[in-house]
């Protein structure tokens, strides 16, 4: 999509950056819960039971003010305290640094707004966030599958992440589930190892009680190390609760892959605090704390407006945005409906012209119903938008 210059120039002046979703938000999605499960019933009310819902359209009053691609980038760059991603590879034994990996993994786990979906990025859209020594960039590469991209790369400890995520939810009607698919690779390049990982599935449910929450198995692997860890999300359906189990909770283990021979138990609440139990000498462990993690999140700054890219998604959606903030839902509709509109008229003009997408900034091959992404430059550079130095002095 294309801005005039005059377009830009003002868009850039009123870059709408929305505050990041953090642990002590969870309360107001409680709240919306309760309010909004009429209206969004009402949505569905003529919805086939297993419909594919991967281009439903939602009304600006259900939407975030922020795109998919920054709720992607934010499971990396926004955190406060500890820098969990450099800590994968400062241990020095090759079990520690799967437990960092684990501790780490689980902190991309963030409270879901229920009723609340963010943007559906448009195809190109970008986001490129620095926070500290570690810079990401999210790319949206495919639109018809909605298919993302991620590529963060931590400069002091040598770290490569790169996610291709896409995903499918299907209508069953008491709620929406919704399979996350595609590569989640950590490459700790001083330490010459790789760890790969599946996603979680989220579930939005409306009935008997309406709330959202991750669930399902999450393996992550490292085939020089020979080990292996393996996450269960417990369901946070009414049924659990009715047995007593709490929501959010996690149980899992680390293994040796070769012979199976389980070393840990994984345990805790992915909001409150993770544990591992060391099965040979019994001693247990502390290896998350979300309140230390997840708290008190704030959104990027920023730094540089002049290099802010027109693919940006702070400068693709900054009009929904501030309507949405504000409150003005029929122009934040008109403004939705803009941005929509720019994207057919680019479809338009590159089949008028025979002319095929190509990513930016990954490379992509699809093979079926499958993706892959691979990032076309080795590190990722600094960015505009900064976490700001606040939050930087909280990292070391």
């Amino acid at each position: 999509m294309s801005f005039s210059l005059a377009e830009e120039e003002e868009t850039r002046k009123n870059l709408v950056i929305a505050k990041p979703f953090a642990l002590e938000d969870d309360k107001d999605s409680e709240h919306a819960a309760s309010n909004g499960i009429r209206r969004i019933l009402s949505l569905f009310k003529n919805v086939r039971l297993g419909s594919d819902l991967t281009n439903f359209q939602l009304p600006p009053q259900l939407n975030q003010p922020r795109s998919q691609l920054q709720c992607y980038g934010e499971m990396i760059y926004s955190f406060c305290g500890q820098d969990l991603i450099g800590e994968c590879s400062r241990r020095d034994l090759p079990i520690e640094r799967l437990k960092s990996v684990v501790a780490w993994n689980i902190s991309t786990l963030r409270p879901i707004v229920f009723g609340m979906s963010p943007y559906n990025p448009v195809l190109g859209e970008t986001h490129h966030v620095s926070h500290g020594h570690i810079n990401v960039l999210t790319e949206q590469v495919s639109h018809h599958p909605p298919v993302s991209a991620l590529h963060a790369t931590h400069e002091n400890e040598n770290i490569d992440v790169t996610w291709c995520q896409y995903f499918t939810p299907k209508f069953r009607g008491a709620y929406v589930d919704v399979e996350v698919k595609g590569k989640r690779t950590m490459k700790l390049l001083n330490r010459k190892e790789t760890y790969e990982m599946d996603q979680p599935r989220l579930v939005v449910r409306f009935l008997p009680a309406p709330g959202a929450h991750w669930t399902g198995k999450i393996k992550i692997k490292c085939p020089e190390t020979d080990l292996e860890a393996e996450l269960h999300l417990i369901s946070d359906s009414f049924i659990e609760r009715f047995k007593g189990n709490n929501n959010r909770s996690i149980k899992g283990k680390i293994s040796q892959t070769s012979s199976g021979d389980k070393l840990y138990d994984i345990s805790g609440h992915w909001d409150r605090t993770i544990s591992a139990k060391n099965l040979k000498t019994g001693e247990v462990e502390v290896i998350y704390n979300a309140k230390e993690s997840i708290s008190g999140l704030r959104p990027p700054t920023v730094k540089n407006l002049k290099e802010v890219m027109e693919s940006e998604s702070a400068m693709v959606w900054s009009e929904v945005s501030e309507k949405i903030l504000n409150k003005d839902w029929e122009r934040a509709r008109e403004a939705k409906k803009a941005v929509e509109e720019k994207q057919r008229e680019s479809l338009k003009r590159r089949e008028a012209s025979g002319e095929s997408w190509v990513p930016k900034h990954f490379s992509v091959v699809r093979n079926g119903k499958d993706w892959d992404c691979s990032p076309l430059q080795p590190t990722v550079p600094r960015a505009p938008l900064v976490i700001t130095e606040a939050q930087e002095e909280n990292m070391n």
